[in-house]
């Protein structure tokens, strides 16, 4: 029982001490609606949390592990936004709007050194979105992501008969997002692929391969299906 507490006290917070810090910050002023709650939560997440300036969370956002977490000013977090470092870095930087019910998760249980998520300044995360870092994420500046579009840099093993799926491993692979990209609602983007600056990816699209800068995506599997400089 031991050592089940102590194995979650170092995933959820990466210790006892920060563990109970976030808890009592989410307890005692996490619920306090409106701009007061804003104005009350700002200073006290920024004791523990890495970065310049203030940043806004609403009411019910949770934030974990933030020792490995570094967040810009001006940042926005909506209501019940959920973000979670790990062993490596989630950064998020200055004049990000993450919406109502995000994930932004790194959670590096495996160790994997390729772990971490980085966000650029002036992008939006979409309501629902979510993103997760195990395979390393890395988003550019000015991007938009619809809805609950997924960002999924992990893969699982399956191929060996008589394994569990969950013993097999999984293949890390990351993704990159480059600047003033905008993701359309429901799309899915998987590990090892980049989608190219400027570029425009359909609602529900599925991106298995990269994307070139300037173009219009769409589909599963994704298609070009249109080259915004050439007209």
């Amino acid at each position: 029982m031991k050592k089940g507490a102590g194995d979650y006290l170092r995933a959820q917070s990466g210790s006892v001490g920060r563990h109970i810090a976030e808890e009592l910050l989410m307890l005692a002023a996490g619920w306090i609606p409106g701009v007061t709650g804003i104005a009350i939560r700002a200073p006290l997440w920024r004791l523990l949390i890495k970065g310049k300036g203030l940043f806004a969370a609403d009411t019910g956002v949770i934030i974990k592990h933030t020792g490995t977490i570094e967040i810009g000013a001006g940042v926005f977090l909506d209501r019940r936004v959920y973000l979670h470092g790990g062993e490596k870095i989630l950064r998020i930087g200055d004049g990000v709007r993450i919406m109502f019910g995000a994930e932004v998760n790194v959670y590096n249980h495996r160790g994997l050194d390729c772990s971490y998520i980085e966000i650029g300044a002036n992008s939006v995360i979409g309501p629902g979105c979510v993103i997760t870092g195990q395979g390393g994420v890395k988003i550019g500046k000015d991007v938009i992501i619809g809805p609950r579009a997924l960002i999924l840099p992990v893969d699982h093993n399956y191929d060996r008969a008589g394994i569990n799926i969950r013993d097999q491993g999984i293949n890390p692979s990351p993704i990159s997002i480059e600047d003033n990209v905008w993701i359309g609602g429901g799309a899915i983007i998987l590990g090892g692929v980049t989608v190219g600056s400027g570029s425009v990816i359909g609602a529900g699209s599925v991106v298995k391969e990269d994307v070139p800068p300037r173009c219009v995506a769409v589909g599963n599997p994704i298609k070009v299906v249109r080259r915004l400089d050439a007209e």
